[in-house]
């Protein structure tokens, strides 16, 4: 534990002692030695709970401590209601702060789990949860149809943090705000802008897990989300663009590397256009040349969810549906065409990164889809055995301190084509009949993640290799195998970007998760595509 960060989680305890349990955790944080798990403060308060669970008959059971913390970003802002500043949580904690640390205790017993969780980080109130979290468990193995099956992982004792270059907690206010008000200087610059807004929000959350496998893991992530969005009036037309840059595990560097300065200019000149753009015309079959910052949606909905375990057993279907893969298709599947190569991970800087899911299991990677066929899906310890495997893939996550951990997808992304792949350029240029497609935009999906229809944020028709105009009113239909199917060309290594999402929503009560996916820039041939959802 840097001093830096000693000091920072000690003077956010003492701000509010007594206050917040919040407030007791970070104090804990503190007082704990650094990087030395064995030895924390939160070793000895997991023993209570892991001792109470064995008392209670618990087969398994396991602890997480979690704290999640808004630390000072960089903002900047033209136009109006401008002026701007450094944000970040230097004024008295929202509600989501107020509720942000805690702990939750999930157990094993007649064969089912439990689980019990409470902000009050005390020994006695530990003792109590893990009683509860017990009960619930015996309560609920009446409509028990099988024993949980856990996959053996091994114990670990470790402290992980995300790499970074520039530490968040050591740049100052003023460079952060410089960043920012340099990319808003360069786009107001553009004649018909009439506002510009900048951001970049930094995310920590600080984890504790223990369980009876005799694991004991700290973890500290750092999360930051750079966002530029510019209006300009044309011809009295008004038009917003939100441009996306990758939102990433890291340090400042990843605002520093996001591009936006880069991009001002010429996303200020392109809002400016885009005010006069006109409704593409009638549905139609065309090509579709799709960015990663729009593919990311895609993947998402009809790869990411659709390979997700739990929902192919049927685990999870009353949020959002099961899926439309089955157990038999593993190997066997033809997903999209020779192009579509797919892995998954939780090593990148993805935002869905870290060392160790919520099972005590090492992250990893591992292949999806590989020559458009299904060769892998997302598991973890408690579904691994539905397709015989004998060790999970590290996917167990749950949201807060509150929340009862369960399988979440990783960084799901395409991969980019081999050297030598067409470029964009040369992409367009074999495009007769198009539309190119950037951002994120609406989208609907049946639960079974089979048949979906996407839109996005801009769009620019395409005629004979040549991006001919600004358009609007954009939606393609995407039944799942059939457009991966139809994916004719993906660019190259250079041409792969990496962005994220941070409401991926799953779950009853509803989790919202933080993740990436990245990909090439993708043609996609002969799609339907319409001017509204079709």
């Amino acid at each position: 534990m840097t001093p830096t960060r000693r000091q920072f989680l000690a003077t956010m305890g003492a701000g509010y002692m007594g206050l917040y349990s919040h407030d007791l955790v970070a104090q804990l944080i503190a007082d704990s030695p650094s990087g030395r798990p064995e030895d924390s403060r939160f070793r000895e308060l997991a023993d209570v709970a892991l001792g109470e669970a064995r008392r209670e008959g618990c087969s398994y059971a396991d602890i997480r401590f979690t704290m999640r913390r808004n630390l000072a970003g960089g903002a900047a802002s033209y136009g109006p209601g401008g002026g701007g500043g450094a944000g970040g949580s230097t004024s008295i904690p929202d509600d989501d702060e107020r509720e942000a640390a805690g702990f939750g205790v999930r157990v094993i017993h007649s064969g089912v789990w439990g689980f019990a969780s409470s902000p009050i980080v005390t020994p006695e109130e530990i003792r109590r949860v893990a009683r509860v979290a017990a009960e619930v468990a015996r309560a609920s193995a009446i409509a028990k149809r099988e024993d949980v099956r856990l996959a053996p992982v091994d114990p670990h004792v470790d402290h992980w943090i995300t790499p970074m270059v520039k530490n968040p907690l050591d740049v100052s206010d003023t460079d952060r705000q410089a960043w920012a008000q340099a990319i808003v200087d360069r786009a107001s610059d553009v004649p018909g802008v009439t506002r510009v807004q900048v951001t970049a929000r930094v995310s920590y959350e600080w984890r504790y897990f223990a369980s009876t496998e005799g694991s004991y893991i700290e973890q500290e992530t750092y999360q930051v989300s750079p966002s530029l969005s510019v209006t300009a009036q044309n011809q009295g037309r008004t038009r917003t663009r939100n441009y996306p840059a990758p939102f990433l595990m890291g340090g400042w560097e990843v605002a520093e590397e996001s591009g936006l300065l880069e991009a001002a200019e010429k996303v200020a000149h392109e809002t400016v256009d885009l005010c006069l753009a006109e409704p593409l015309g009638p549905p139609g079959f065309k090509d579709l040349v799709l960015s990663p910052s729009h593919s990311m949606l895609t993947i998402h909905e009809i790869i990411g969810h659709a390979t997700e375990l739990d929902r192919i057993v049927g685990m999870e279907a009353n949020y959002a549906g099961t899926s439309f893969v089955r157990l038999e298709d593993l190997g066997n599947l033809k997903y999209g065409s020779e192009h579509l190569n797919v892995t998954a991970d939780r090593n990148s800087q993805g935002m869905a990164s870290m060392g160790y899911d919520d099972d005590g299991v090492p992250t990893q990677d591992w292949p999806i889809i590989r020559d458009g066929i299904l060769v892998g899906l997302q598991t973890n310890r408690e579904t691994a055995h539905h397709i015989g495997e004998d060790f999970s893939r590290g996917c167990t996550y749950g949201s807060t301190w509150r929340d009862y951990p369960f399988l979440r997808m990783p960084n799901v992304h395409v991969d980019a084509g081999p050297p030598g792949s067409p470029t964009l350029e040369e992409i367009i240029a074999d495009v007769r009949d198009g539309v190119l497609i950037d951002g994120r935009g609406s989208f609907s999906i049946d639960q079974q993640r089979y048949n979906g229809q996407f839109g996005g944020h801009a769009f620019w028709e395409i005629k004979d290799g040549r991006i001919s105009r600004p358009v609007t009113d954009v939606v393609y239909n995407a039944i799942t195998t059939d457009f991966w199917a139809n994916l004719d060309a993906v660019t190259g290594p250079d041409e792969w970007e990496m962005h994220g999402t941070q409401g991926d929503a799953k779950g009853q009560p509803v989790q919202t998760n933080s993740l990436s996916h990245g990909s090439p820039w993708l043609l996609v041939r002969n799609m339907m595509v319409g001017g509204a959802f079709v």
